[in-house]
C-alpha cells in the first residue's frame, strides 16, 4: 500500500475491509482503516504498523488499576480515532465521511474508504466453536483450530457510492489485491453483495500479491489458517483463493518454481521479491505490480 501511495498520490483509492471491527469500552475499533491510515500519514510504528510510532499504554495501565480490562493492548495514541469515530458515528455521520476526513487532517490525499458503511462482522468457526475475529486474535492468540468464517451482515451490506465510482472509474488502471491474510482481510470485502460482480466486468486488470512466501505467510495467520481448512500453505493455494476473479498473481522469487502451477489455473504470473527488506522495496514491488498490470492489459486487448 505505501509502495502504491508513493506512486500514485491523490489517484490511489483503498478499499479497506472493516469485517474485523469490533466494540470495546464503548469505543469502534477499525484496525484495518487506521492501519491504513497510520502507514499512508507516515505516523506509523515500524515495527507494527497497526499503532502510532511512539505508542505509550498509560492510559492501559491506569484502567487495570481500576480493575478494567488486560486486553487489546490499548495505546493512548491508537484512542485518537476510535474516540472521534464513536463520537460522529453517534451524530449519525457516515463511516465513510468520517475516514475521508480523517484522510483531510492527516494529509493524506488518496482516498481511503471503509467496504461498506454498513456493518459486517467475521466470524471465525473453530473446533470448540464460533468466536468474533477480536476474540480469536486477541483474546486466544490464534490458537484454536480454525474450520471455516462467517461474514454476518455482509449479505445484506451495500456498497457506497464512493466505492462503486471508484471502481467504475473510466480511468481505473489496475486493481491490487495487497498482500494480505485471504480469510479475514480480503474475504470480507468480497462478500459484499456486487462486489465481486462488478471487479469481474471491470476493463481494468485485477492482480493480487501473494502473502505466502516459501509456505509461511509474511505476517499473521494466514498459513495455519490453510493447513487446518485441509490445504496446503503456498503461493498456489493463495492464488486459488482468488480463482475467476484475478487476471494476475504476484509470487515471491522464492516460490519460482510454482509459476507454472499458478498459470495452470489460467492467471498470467510475475515473479518478484514480494519481502519487504528495505525503504525502497515498497516502491520496487508497486512498480513492478503496475507495470504487470498494463502488461496484461496489451495482451488482453491483443487477444480481443
Amino acid at each position: 500500500m505505501d509502495g502504491l501511495y508513493r506512486l500514485r498520490g491523490k489517484d490511489l483509492v483503498a478499499i479497506v475491509n472493516t469485517g474485523d471491527d469490533y466494540e470495546h469500552l464503548t469505543l469502534r475499533f477499525s484496525p484495518d482503516i487506521d492501519t491504513v491510515l497510520y502507514v499512508l500519514a507516515g505516523m506509523a510504528n515500524p515495527a507494527a504498523a497497526w499503532e502510532p510510532a511512539g505508542e505509550s499504554r498509560a492510559l492501559l495501565a491506569t484502567l487495570k488499576q481500576f480493575g478494567g480490562p488486560d486486553e487489546p493492548s490499548l495505546g493512548d495514541r491508537g484512542l485518537a480515532a476510535p474516540l472521534l469515530r464513536t463520537a460522529w458515528l453517534a451524530e449519525d455521520r457516515g463511516l465513510t465521511e468520517i475516514t475521508l476526513n480523517f484522510c483531510r487532517q492527516l494529509g493524506i490525499v488518496a482516498r481511503v474508504l471503509p467496504m461498506s458503511d454498513d456493518r459486517v462482522r467475521t466470524y471465525v468457526l473453530t473446533e470448540d466453536g464460533e468466536v468474533s475475529f477480536r476474540e480469536y486474535f486477541h483474546t486466544l492468540a490464534c490458537e484454536p483450530a480454525v474450520t471455516g468464517f462467517k461474514y454476518a451482515g455482509a449479505e445484506d451490506a451495500r456498497l457506497t457510492q464512493e466505492v462503486s465510482d471508484a471502481l467504475n472509474s473510466e480511468d481505473l488502471e489496475a486493481v491490487v489485491i495487497c498482500p494480505a491474510n485471504p480469510y479475514h482481510t480480503i474475504r470480507p470485502i468480497l462478500e459484499v453483495p456486487d462486489m465481486r460482480e462488478m471487479l469481474r466486468k471491470r476493463g481494468a486488470p485485477v492482480i493480487a500479491v501473494t502473502p505466502i512466501v516459501g509456505g509461511k505467510a509474511l505476517r499473521g495467520s494466514a498459513g495455519k489458517i490453510m493447513r487446518e481448512l485441509g490445504h496446503e500453505a503456498s503461493a498456489r493455494r493463495a492464488a486459488l483463493e482468488y480463482l475467476r476473479l484475478i487476471d494476475g498473481f504476484v509470487i515471491d522469487t522464492e516460490d519460482r518454481a510454482s509459476a507454472e502451477d499458478v498459470r495452470a489455473s489460467g492467471m498470467e504470473v510475475l515473479v518478484t521479491n514480494t519481502v519487504m527488506r528495505t525503504p525502497e522495496d515498497p516502491t520496487a514491488l508497486a512498480r513492478a505490480v503496475l507495470a504487470f498490470a498494463q502488461t496484461v492489459r496489451e495482451r488482453r486487448l491483443q487477444e480481443a
